[in-house]
């Protein structure tokens, strides 16, 4: 399985295919729905890049291993390194490109597992587990702290958050996660999932947003 970022214009992103970089409860509507306590500090997981792949012409989710959650992120693509607690203006010229993103989860497989205490990458880093859009550049973005991303499925809003929403703003966020492992070229950072997250479905058809920036349109396949 393998995935080509590119901008909105079709332009190729030559950056290996890295990592992915999740950040756990940083709405905090989205810590309440799931009924988890709100964090004091990011918390940060990682996908396999394997697991992306590109939102156009739709996208398949398993069918045999129980419910499917869709969460809709900003998605950040580093296009310089950043390390060892980078000041914000070295961040800022690292970021690449925006775009939106789900971040899909084994719901059931990730409730079994975090009952018994064991690590729950399976329910999160399965093929086809990060679904992307292509990028709008970085310098296409003026106020990082006003960013819309929205998600419609079939013809009903089911998310629609602001980056100013979010408990740990992008360029600190970006900051946090250097401070502890590097990231490089062709690294993703899902930014966290405002509240309003449920079960995908074979045949949905989805709109997923920045808003003013870009849209795209999908469907489960």
């Amino acid at each position: 399985m393998s995935y080509q970022h590119h901008y909105t214009d079709g332009t190729p992103i030559h950056y290996p295919l890295g990592k992915v970089v999740c950040i756990g409860r940083n709405y905090a509507e989205h810590a309440k729905e799931l009924n988890n306590p709100v964090p004091t500090e990011p918390l940060l997981f990682i996908k396999a890049g394997s697991c992306t792949v590109p939102l156009e012409d739709g996208f398949s989710i398993p069918g045999d291993r129980g419910a499917v959650h869709y969460e809709a992120e900003i998605a950040v693509l580093i296009g310089k390194p950043l390390s060892r607690k980078p000041n914000e203006e070295e961040v800022r010229d690292a970021i690449s490109g925006f775009a939106p993103a789900l971040d899909l989860t084994l719901r059931d497989v990730q409730a079994r597992l975090k009952e018994k205490g064991h690590p729950w990458e399976i329910a999160k880093s399965f093929d086809g587990a990060c679904v992307l859009a292509p990028f709008v550049p970085g310098d296409a973005v003026e106020d990082l702290g006003d960013i819309g991303i929205r998600l419609t499925i079939n013809g009903e809003v089911r998310q629609d958050g602001n980056s100013s929403q979010m408990l740990s703003a992008i360029l600190p966020l970006l900051q946090h996660i250097a401070g502890h492992f590097s990231l490089q070229p062709g690294d993703v950072v899902l930014t966290g999932t405002p509240a309003g997250v449920g079960p995908l479905n074979q045949g949905d058809q989805l709109v997923l947003e920045l808003i003013g920036l870009s849209r795209f349109e999908s469907r489960v396949l």
